[in-house]
This record gives structure tokens, sequence and C-alpha cells, in this order.
């Protein structure tokens, strides 16, 4: 029995007040996974734990079967740099640059080649040689999530991925992300306050309430 790719015993966190506790959650290779919350329900800091970012107050966190926050720095910086794929609700693209510029940093720094099957699939193959400060919001979005998938990571968290584009385009979006999980035997965890984005996935669960409870 292989170790999950994506594993959370008992976190919780907290600021000034409590977000959650007892958080308990497993993803295997192949599947994905969306938790629905409300806004301040604590769905990006979830994310934000599970990818490495924020320690959690109690709790482990697994991914490839090795716990994260016992990990020295640099096998930390390792594993985000070689197989994680975080999707921000903020692009942080480089502005100046051409879409395909902006991708072709990611393979440059994780060792892989541009695969335009990804940027057909987005259907953004056509748009990526202009500059992204004249691109649509939901175009420099697609270019975001190109730029993150030619990384091949094995592991993809995205936060509200499809927060800014129309229905048509949330569906391309989700579409695309599923199957590259399926294609490549990965992970995908999804924090979104979409009903329809989060029935993509093979699993959901709701954070309500202090408590991760699967629906």
């Amino acid at each position: 029995m292989h170790a999950p790719l994506i594993e959370a015993i008992g976190l919780s966190h907290k600021f000034d007040y409590p977000l959650y506790g007892n958080v308990n959650l497993s993803i295997n290779k192949g599947e994905s996974v969306a938790v629905l919350g409300r806004s301040g329900s604590g769905k990006s800091t979830l994310l934000h734990t599970l990818s490495s970012f924020i320690k959690p107050n109690s709790g482990t966190v697994k991914l490839f079967g090795k716990d994260i926050y016992a990990m020295s720095e640099k096998n930390t910086e390792k594993l985000r740099r070689e197989e994680i794929g975080i999707i921000f609700q903020s692009h942080y693209l480089f502005k100046g640059m051409t879409g395909l510029e902006n991708i072709g940093i990611s393979t440059l720094l994780a060792d892989t080649e541009i695969d335009y099957a990804i940027l057909d699939e987005l259907e953004i193959a056509d748009i990526v040689d202009q500059k992204i400060g004249d691109l649509s919001g939901g175009q420099q979005q697609r270019v975001s999530i190109a730029r993150v998938l030619n990384k091949k990571p094995n592991i993809i968290f995205a936060d509200e991925p499809t927060g800014n584009l129309d229905n048509q385009t949330a569906k391309i979006v989700t579409d695309v992300l599923t199957a590259y999980i399926k294609r490549n035997n990965g992970a995908l965890l999804m924090v979104t306050h979409d009903k329809n984005v989060a029935d993509s996935c093979d699993a959901k669960y709701n954070l309500k309430d202090k408590r991760l409870s699967k629906i």
C-alpha cells in the first residue's frame, strides 16, 4: 500500500481566533480533492499549511510520506521547486515579458521543456506571444496555470484557480487540471467557493465551523 501523496493528521491553526481544528485529510495518486468554504473559513490557510508555507499550530503534514515541517529548509526548497506546483489567486507574472517567456522561466528553473499541448488545452496557444500587460485577466490566469503545469509537478495546490473566470473558461481550467492529475498519477488539492468547480473533483470537503467534513 503506497502512502498518500498528501496527508494531514490532526491539524489545527489559529491567528487571533481559531480557524480550524483536528483536520484530517489524505489524497492518493491520481486523486483530485476540492475544499469548499465561505470567505474567512480558513481555506487558503489550510492550503498554505499543506503546501509547506504556514506551519500548523499542531498536527502533521506529510507529502510523499515525509513530514514536511521536520525537513531542512534546503530539502523544503527542493520539494517546492521540483515536486509541487502552486496556483495562487494572484498571477505573479512578469508584466514586461510575454506569456511564453513567463512559462519558459518556470521550465528553466524546473529543468523541463515547454509542453505546447498544455497551451492548446488551456486555449492560450494563440496569445502566449503577447506581453502579459496586453492580456485579459482570464488569459493571464491561464498563462499562470500553464506555467505551473509546465514544471511537471506531482502535487498541485490551487487557490481559487477559477475565481476570475467565466463559467466556460472555468470548465476548461478544471478539466485541464483534473486531466493532468490523472495522466501523471499526481494529486490535486483545490480550494474554491464554487460548487460547480468542486464537482469536477473526485472528492469534496467543506470547511465550516472550524471543522473539515467530507461532503
